[in-house]
């Protein structure tokens, strides 16, 4: 049976672009699978806790060999990569928060990073890529080529890299200039806002229009 694991991380509730992305493409998601599953986590709302020292020696230590606090830690893990493990499609709402990923969507890859569940720590070898991992990712700016803040955005090129081990691959879908509607100083940028977010909504919709078509 199809399963979603659907993530969001942002912090702005019912005013995010991101979560309101994410639900468009879960609305589409379930139509292509109408008997598939979800699995929902709400970073932005309950935060995952950061590795600390336990968090961090839990994947040094053997199993058996753990402390209570490293034992607690590793078991969040264990569960946040059972999630990814059920997952046919993992799809994750990321937007730019002061240039960087949130704090919580690190905290979740910093979990996922776990040798024997994520990885073979004796090769290298990534163990959850054979699944899909979709991205929708927004910015409140402009980050691309000629603009003055190129180069900016670090949430975007960092994910791939931070979540490399795992063997997950994210496609990404993003939208830009989404604080051009609520900032005076944008106003001459809500076209292109505009034109970026319907450019995001059509590229959700066709994810999966072929198996919505087929069904």
């Amino acid at each position: 049976m199809p399963h979603l694991l659907h993530i969001d991380s942002s912090i702005r509730g019912e005013h995010s672009v991101s979560r309101r992305l994410t639900a468009r493409a879960v609305a589409a998601w379930r139509a292509a699978h109408p008997d598939g599953t979800v699995t929902y986590r709400d970073l932005g709302k309950e935060p995952l806790p950061h590795l600390d020292e336990a968090g961090g020696m839990a994947r040094m230590v053997p199993a058996d060999q753990h402390t209570p606090e490293q034992r607690k830690s590793w078991e969040l893990t264990e569960e946040l990569v059972s999630e990814v493990r059920r997952a046919h499609t993992v799809l994750l709402g990321l937007p730019l928060y002061n240039y960087g990923a949130p704090s919580s969507v690190k905290t979740w890859v910093d979990h996922l990073i776990a040798p024997g569940l994520a990885f073979d720590p004796a090769t290298g070898t990534g163990l959850l890529g054979d699944r899909e991992f979709i991205v929708l990712t927004t910015r409140g700016g402009g980050y691309g080529a000629g603009t003055p803040r190129e180069g900016w955005d670090h949430a975007e090129p960092w994910l791939p890299h931070g979540i490399s081990r795992t063997g997950l691959e994210p496609r990404f879908i993003a939208a830009e200039l989404t604080l051009a509607p609520q900032m005076p100083a944008m106003a001459e940028l809500i076209p292109l806002h505009e034109q970026s977010l319907a450019a995001a909504e059509r590229a959700i919709d066709e994810l999966w229009a072929s198996a919505s078509a087929a069904a």
